[in-house]
C-alpha cells in the first residue's frame, strides 16, 4: 500500500499463503507468482481495493486489468461464455490463457476491472500458489504484473520488490515464474471470431487488434528497462549492454543453445539485469519469430519504443 515503509515477504507454504489470504480479505495487495509472471492481487469486487492496484502500479485507469478465478463457475458468474469460449477454457485452463467475453450486467466485480469497457478479462491460472490463494478466497482477484507500470514485468520476489516495496502489504515467495511472459490473451467476439490481443505461451495465430485499448499489454511503449534498446543486434558496442541469443553471446544470454521457451523464461530477468548495469543503452541479439518467439519479439518491440 502506498506510505507503507516495508512490504512483508511471506513464504509460500500453507501459513502463508492463509496469512495472503486474510491480507487480500482486508482489502490489502499481494504480489502472487503464476506460471507467467507475478501478478498483483486485490480483491475484484471491491473498488477501493482495485483503485489501490492503479494507485501502487502508477496505471493508467482506461488499461483494464485481468480477473484470475479458480474455476469455470467462477468465471461464469462473471462473463457471458458462448461455444467457442467454452472451448477454449476447456483446452487451455488452468493455464496461461485469457479470455476476453462480456461481461455479465450483475457480475460482482469492482467497475475499474475492465476499465468502462463491456467486456472483462478472465484467467484461471494453473500455478499452485496462486491456485492455493484463489481457494481460501471467496472472491475473484484482479491481478495484473507486480511492476509499476510500463516498466519490465516481475519472474522473481526480488523484481516485485525492486519496483514496489513499499508500495504494496506483502509478496508471496514462491520461486520464479516458469512461463516468462504475460499469458496469451484472446477475444471472443459475438459471431464468434477469435482476435489475439496479446500474444504469449499459448500459440493463438498472429495479432489481429483494432489497435483499441481491450486488455493488458496493449500500450505501444511497454515493459521499458529505462534505457534505450535495440534490437536484432548483430555487432555490439562498447556501450551497448549485449542480450544474447544462441550462438550470439552477451552479458547476460537468454539460450545458449537456442531454446525459444528457455528464453521466454530468462526474458525479464537479463532486460532487469540490463536495466541495473552501468552501460547507457540494451542491445539484444535477434529472436526467431516463431512459437513463442512471437510473444517474446512482441515485449522486446514495446521494451524498445519510446513513451509518448
Amino acid at each position: 500500500m502506498v506510505g507503507k515503509y516495508v512490504t512483508e515477504t511471506i513464504l509460500a507454504d500453507a501459513e502463508g499463503i492463509a496469512r495472503a489470504a486474510q491480507v487480500l480479505r482486508d482489502g490489502g495487495l499481494v504480489a502472487v507468482p503464476t506460471e507467467t509472471v507475478h501478478g498483483l492481487a486485490a480483491r475484484a469486487d471491491s473498488d477501493e481495493a482495485v483503485a489501490r492496484i492503479y494507485e501502487a502500479k502508477g496505471r493508467p485507469s482506461f488499461n483494464p486489468l485481468i480477473v484470475h478465478v479458480r474455476d469455470m463457475d467462477q468465471a461464469r458468474e462473471l462473463a457471458e461464455f458462448g461455444e467457442e469460449a467454452t472451448q477454449l477454457a476447456s483446452e487451455h485452463w488452468p493455464g496461461p490463457l485469457t479470455i476476453v467475453l462480456p461481461r455479465r450486467g450483475k457480475a460482482a466485480l469492482a467497475d475499474a476491472v475492465s476499465a468502462g469497457l463491456a467486456t472483462v478479462a478472465l484467467r484461471c491460472p494453473a500455478h499452485p500458489v496462486m491456485r492455493a490463494v484463489l481457494a481460501q478466497c471467496d472472491f475473484p482477484l484482479a491481478a495484473p504484473s507486480a511492476n509499476r507500470s510500463g516498466f519490465i514485468s516481475p519472474t522473481t520476489t526480488a523484481h516485485v520488490l525492486a519496483s514496489l516495496d513499499g508500495r504494496i502489504d506483502a509478496v508471496l515467495d514462491g520461486g520464479p515464474c516458469e512461463a516468462g511472459v504475460e499469458s496469451t490473451i484472446v477475444a471472443v467476439r459475438d459471431d464468434g471470431r477469435l482476435d489475439v490481443l496479446r500474444p504469449g505461451p499459448i500459440e493463438m495465430g498472429a495479432l489481429s487488434s483494432d489497435g483499441n485499448i481491450e486488455a493488458p499489454g496493449q500500450l505501444a511503449s511497454h515493459y521499458a528497462p529505462g534505457k534505450p534498446v535495440r534490437l536484432n543486434a548483430t555487432e555490439v558496442a562498447p556501450d551497448d549492454f549485449m542480450i544474447g541469443f544462441g550462438a550470439m553471446s552477451g552479458d547476460c544470454t537468454l539460450s545458449a543453445s537456442g531454446s525459444l521457451k528457455e528464453a521466454a523464461a530468462r526474458l525479464y530477468a537479463c532486460l532487469h539485469e540490463g536495466a541495473r548495469s552501468g552501460k547507457p543503452r540494451i542491445a539484444v541479439a535477434p529472436i526467431p519469430d516463431e512459437g513463442i518467439g512471437i510473444a517474446i519479439n512482441d515485449r522486446l518491440r514495446r521494451a524498445a519504443t519510446p513513451p509518448d
